[in-house]
């Protein structure tokens, strides 16, 4: 998005992409300007040229932002942000938000924080129209939550608006947090495991990164495909899959240059 939110989209098309993630704003600080009516306009008219629907893009929020905060200070400032992010991915006609649950601080329990992240989410929608909120699942490192599915159906247990909550599975987090997923048999049992605890009809989208950190280690290091300790197994098993079908799979692999190859990779397996 350097250079404006519209250049996101000649960037993936530059490589081949159909789908596509980006922030709307500076995902490491609190303060950020308004969307302006050219911004919008350059970003929508972008989509437009090169077939871009919503569908395809998979925005990703603040990376300061806990809807699970255990104080109330952090908490407000936290689900206000939140709301704001929700409404600059509807004046961009963008239909999804893909976040990070939120973490305890090891400062409340984890059923209540679990409860705040699921309140926050109501409290958003709420304020909001049009867009879904969409959980990523964690590596469970330090204090985060929805690194297990238990914690992601009951985060989507306490959303009162289940047409508009959904999961994002990354699957270097699964692999860290204890999911294998090396050959086509594993897969098989970790996504069932996910259709039986949360519901595939709740999947929005994926991150298909492999992982420099061993099965559960709770490292969150992502690896290029088929270079770290999951292997191609498992992403030529992931898009051959009837569920991954219309969803954005995004890559946030570590090798920008190895992209387009990656893509095309995928797209052979897929066929």
């Amino acid at each position: 998005m350097a250079g404006g939110l519209h250049n996101a989209i000649t960037n993936a098309v530059n490589i081949n992409a159909t789908a596509l993630a980006l922030f709307t704003r500076n995902q490491r600080r609190w303060q950020h300007t308004p969307l302006t009516t050219q911004e919008i306009d350059l970003f929508i008219q972008a989509c437009q040229q090169h077939n871009f629907c919503s569908a395809q893009i998979l925005p990703h929020d603040s990376y300061l932002i806990n809807l699970g905060h255990p104080d109330a200070d952090g908490l407000g400032r936290s689900r206000q942000a939140f709301v704001e992010e929700m409404q600059r991915c509807r004046q961009l006609g963008l239909t999804l938000l893909n976040f990070h649950p939120g973490s305890h601080l090891r400062k409340i329990s984890t059923e209540a924080s679990l409860r705040r992240i699921s309140d926050s989410i109501n409290l958003a929608l709420d304020a909001t129209q049009g867009v879904t909120a969409v959980i990523e699942n964690t590596a469970g490192q330090g204090s985060n939550l929805g690194y297990n599915f238990e914690q992601l159906a009951q985060l989507i247990h306490y959303v009162e608006d289940k047409s508009r909550v959904g999961i994002c599975l990354d699957t270097c987090h699964l692999f860290a947090a204890g999911y294998d997923l090396r050959d086509a048999i594993a897969c098989q049992q970790t996504f069932t495991d996910f259709d039986n605890t949360v519901g595939l009809t709740f999947l929005r989208g994926m991150h298909l990164n492999d992982s420099k950190g061993s099965l559960g280690s709770r490292l969150d290091r992502h690896e290029s495909l088929g270079q770290g300790e999951i292997g191609n197994a498992c992403f030529e098993y992931i898009v051959r899959q009837p569920w991954s079908r219309g969803i954005p799979l995004i890559l946030e692999t570590i090798r920008s240059e190895l992209w387009s190859q990656e893509i095309t990779q995928l797209r052979t397996w897929a066929a």
